[in-house]
């Protein structure tokens, strides 16, 4: 690339991840291009939760309040056990009393951050129906290759045409999800899929239960479900939906509610174990018939031994992918993104007599400087407890309902695991400021 010029920058991916980094990348003055494979960008999925660290970042990026109008407010969360025990009380408020989550439709956290890529169009290009093959690195610049499909309308019907192409970067970001190809190899130090799944589907929203807590249910480790509040979808703003999961092991999740039958034994093994909310499902879960759209879930461990190096950074889950079982994952992409932007800021201020260049190495240095501690936390704990939540162990169950009964009990515990679910875990005995994450000081390079 030539000298002395604004950095561009690509994005592989428009998730969660590379729409705000590309967001925290244009308010730099830093030009980039969004390579994403889809043809426009209707993100598949149910609900997911928003944890007061991925809110930090909404609030810095400025589009918390519009989250608010069409998320739902989550102010903690409940697990119950068969006998009406709580196997988890976690409520925000008992790690700050301003804490609380938003529960959003994967589609309304797409629509608030696509929109807030529109506010730079001189600064962010977007390639869509692209898919980036390989990078291939030199001391002076990046070059991606790939694939752009378009469509021919000069014959009587519209064909697709795959047209290769390459282009050449400052710098690649790679945030193309957990099944991403494209991560450096030598970085990988785990990349393997999980044995277990999920099945979920969007239904009206449910009032029989407290409608701004995080519901779920466990028996042993072989049964989980969850009804999360999920708000709206920006095309039906009145109309509040429930997200509704259920775990299975990988193998199982294509035969999930295959007909009445199956459907109705269901709704009775939920009955017999947490009767409210099998009514509630049976008034909202459709006959299988009518076509239900179930989605299907599968999980993967990805395990990197450094997250960026020279021109190529990756971030999201293709540099962390984990189990969901404690609700981070579009949380970490979202601290993935604003560190990413602070690492930039702190690379180009160096410079301070030419801003328009960027020092690699102490950018990736202050990134994992940022997320490198939290991001094993994370990981560590997930891998330690998804056992104790999705396994065919028999005593994994039982140690986990015994153990937990017990740690809620003290006040230390309980305050920890509520700034753990809070996302905001820097390390074992170590957390990240809220206020840090969510300040915007408006600095641009001009």
């Amino acid at each position: 690339m030539k000298k002395n010029h604004s950095p561009h920058f690509a994005i592989i991916g428009a998730g969660t991840a590379g729409l705000t980094a590309a967001i925290l990348l244009a308010r730099q003055n830093i030009h980039v291009t969004i390579f994403e494979k889809v043809h426009q960008l209707e993100p598949v999925g149910a609900g997911l939760l928003l944890q007061p660290s991925g809110l930090a970042v909404f609030e810095h990026l400025g589009v918390l309040e519009e989250a608010l109008k069409l998320g739902a407010v989550v102010t903690g969360l409940e697990g119950q056990l068969p006998n009406g025990q709580l196997l988890v009380n976690s409520h925000y408020h008992q790690a700050h009393p301003n804490f609380y989550g938003i529960g959003i439709h994967r589609a309304t956290l797409c629509h608030v951050l696509e929109k807030k890529c529109r506010e730079y169009p001189e600064h962010i290009t977007w390639r869509m129906n692209t898919d980036i093959q390989r990078l291939e690195e030199s001391s002076n610049e990046i070059r991606v290759y790939g694939t752009e499909n378009t469509q021919n309308h000069q014959q009587a019907f519209d064909t697709i045409l795959n047209a290769s192409f390459d282009d050449s970067f400052d710098a690649v970001i790679i945030a193309n999800g957990a099944r991403s190809t494209l991560r450096p190899p030598q970085w990988v130090k785990v990349d393997k899929a999980y044995p277990w799944g999920a099945k979920w589907t969007i239904v009206p929203e449910c009032l029989e239960l407290e409608s701004k807590i995080l519901h779920q249910f466990h028996d042993r480790s072989k049964i989980m479900m969850g009804i999360l509040p999920t708000g709206a979808v920006p095309t039906t703003p009145n109309q509040r939906l429930s997200s509704v999961f259920w775990s299975l092991p990988s193998h199982q999740l294509d035969h999930f509610l295959q007909d009445n039958t199956s459907r109705s034994d269901w709704l009775k093994d939920i009955a017999k174990r947490w009767k409210p909310a099998a009514d509630w499902l049976e008034q909202v879960i459709a006959e299988p018939e009518d076509k239900q759209q179930w989605l299907t879930a599968h999980y993967r461990d990805v395990v990197m031994s450094k997250f960026g190096e020279g021109r190529i950074g990756v971030i999201g889950d293709a540099a962390h992918a984990m189990s969901p079982q404690l609700g981070q994952g579009a949380n970490m992409a979202l601290l993935d993104a604003w560190a990413l932007g602070q690492a930039v800021e702190s690379a180009r201020s160096s410079h301070l007599q030419n801003n328009e260049s960027l020092d690699y190495a102490q950018l990736w240095q202050n990134y994992h400087q940022h997320r490198q501690s939290s991001t094993e936390f994370y990981q560590f704990l997930s891998r330690l407890l998804t056992p104790l939540y999705q396994s065919d162990l028999w005593w994994a169950g039982a140690f986990r309902d015994l153990t937990f009964s017990w740690m809620y009990r003290i006040p230390y515990f309980r305050k920890e695991m509520a700034i753990t679910v809070s996302g905001l875990k820097s390390g074992m005995f170590s957390q990240m400021n809220y206020e840090n994450i969510a300040k915007n000081n408006k600095k641009t390079h001009l």
